[in-house]
């Protein structure tokens, strides 16, 4: 049997399938009856919760999903159709004529399951990372309950077992705390095996609810209840949504999950910071993130423009714009990710930008140094260091790519060029010297900023030649 037939056949046994409830919660109870409640096309960063949550399971790896809808059934298709493309294939099941209350509607969702399944209300948020942790921890027969609770708090509710004497001397058996307990703010968010969906295992409910407490019940009694916290790391988190202030709520752990894979000091603690008021701006002004990236490049080539004025007002003011253009740059990556809008071009795009606003950069403070001493002996100078910072640029640039294509297809020869490509790789992305440039602009001393970045880019392009070569004469051996 073929390696990718195994990894389909584990895929379909494992968790793969998402029940969405988009009206009710999972353990009972409708959503947005009251008038300051939320319901499943409410909006958080410009998206609604049902559509959120479609994207994110789709991200996560999910790869079939069925809706058990009621009346807004029409409302969250055009919603869907409206945004990023879906493409795994959905399935609409309207409760008028599959009753959440009737165990045959569970059986017959049972009989598409084949494995696990995840069963989530809409009125909350989840990161991918959650789901991709939920999808890597499944055990045989085991249904997982999402808690919002710290992890400490967890492990202690999941203590199972305990005995103690009692004056009487006979042994008494503390029971575990029930999964629902307000302490542990489960979340609208479970794991439960094809198994536990079955009429067999089919118990009363309250009408017009899904049977799914009963479920958890039953199978706690039996010990296959795992109780996993949502807070135990920043990539696996779980919100619920349930008023304006949870929105709220809500809107700030996306921004804060926004933290790139490489990020410098600044970044951390200035761009990132001041982007997201600009990527709120940019949401509500409906800019995609490749006119965004387009912006920050034509904010960047002004600020060029400025350096290469020579004067020292014009230089600060340049280098203040180029902070500018070096926050929106954060700006596009936001809103891709915060909408699902990521793209290979988009990514590409903001690469080839960046650099060319960088070389604009060199260039235009080497014009502006050279106007400003012209017909002095040493006037040629900062031509000649700008033109060594834009090659090093240029040619760090091509490096780059060649070392992604070498990561993406080969791989490195030996374990110590890819720690020194990761750590390059890292560095390249920074978007520190642009606070390095205001500096040497305050201080008027861009011409020492002009041989610093000249020496830096060549020495750069030089390490990754390094870096790559290895990798790249190995690449071409037969």
């Amino acid at each position: 049997m073929s390696k990718s037939t195994l990894q389909r056949r584990a895929e379909i046994q494992g968790l793969a399938t998402a029940i969405l409830l988009p009206s009710v919660g999972v353990f009972g109870g409708p959503i947005g009856s009251q008038g300051d409640d939320v319901g499943p096309l409410t909006n958080v960063v410009g998206i609604g919760l049902f559509q959120r949550a479609v994207l994110t399971l789709q991200r996560a790896g999910m790869r079939q999903l069925i809706v058990l809808s009621g009346s807004e059934e029409e409302q969250l298709k055009q919603a869907l159709g409206k945004g990023p493309r879906v493409t795994i294939p959905v399935r609409w099941m309207p409760i008028r004529e599959f009753p959440l209350d009737d165990p045959r509607t569970w059986e017959t969702l049972a009989a598409e399951v084949h494995g696990f399944a995840l069963v989530a209300s809409c009125n909350g948020v989840f990161s991918r990372g959650l789901i991709e942790r939920l999808r890597r921890d499944i055990q045989d027969g085991q249904a997982i309950v999402v808690s919002q609770a710290p992890q400490r708090q967890v492990d202690r509710f999941m203590v199972q077992d305990v005995r103690s004497k009692v004056p009487s001397g006979r042994p008494t058996l503390f029971a575990p705390p029930r999964f629902d307990d307000p302490a542990l703010r489960v979340a609208e968010l479970v794991v439960v095996p094809a198994s536990l969906m079955s009429t067999a295992n089919q118990a009363a409910s309250e009408k017009g609810n899904p049977p799914i407490r009963q479920w958890l019940e039953r199978a706690e009694a039996d010990g296959r209840v795992r109780l996993v916290s949502a807070e135990e790391r920043r990539d696996a988190w779980y919100q619920s949504v349930r008023n304006v202030s949870d929105v709220q709520t809500a809107e700030t752990k996306l921004f804060n999950s926004l933290k790139g894979e490489f990020e410098g000091f600044v970044d951390r603690y200035f761009n990132r910071k001041v982007s997201r008021w600009f990527t709120r701006l940019f949401l509500a002004m409906g800019l995609s993130p490749n006119s965004i990236t387009v912006l920050a490049g034509c904010i960047g080539l002004v600020a060029a423009a400025g350096f290469g004025m020579g004067t020292y007002s014009a230089g600060i003011v340049a280098a203040l714009l180029f902070q500018l253009a070096a926050v929106i740059d954060c700006c596009d990556g936001e809103v891709a990710r915060l909408t699902f809008t990521e793209s290979p071009f988009g990514a590409w795009l903001d690469i080839v930008l960046d650099n060319i606003v960088h070389m604009a950069i060199f260039a235009g403070i080497a014009v502006g140094l050279y106007t400003t001493h012209m017909g002095q002996a040493n006037a040629w100078v900062p031509l000649a260091l700008g033109a060594a910072a834009v090659f090093g640029n240029g040619l760090s640039f091509l490096l780059v790519e060649k070392a992604q294509k070498i990561k993406a297809v080969s791989g490195w020869r030996t374990p110590v060029h890819a720690a020194w490509a990761d750590v390059m790789l890292k560095n390249v992305a920074s978007r520190d010297f642009s606070a390095a440039l205001l500096g040497f602009a305050l201080f008027d001393q861009l011409y020492w900023f002009l041989l610093f970045a000249a020496a830096g880019s060549l020495l750069f392009a030089g390490a990754m030649i390094w870096v790559i070569r290895p990798s790249a004469v190995s690449s071409l051996l037969p």
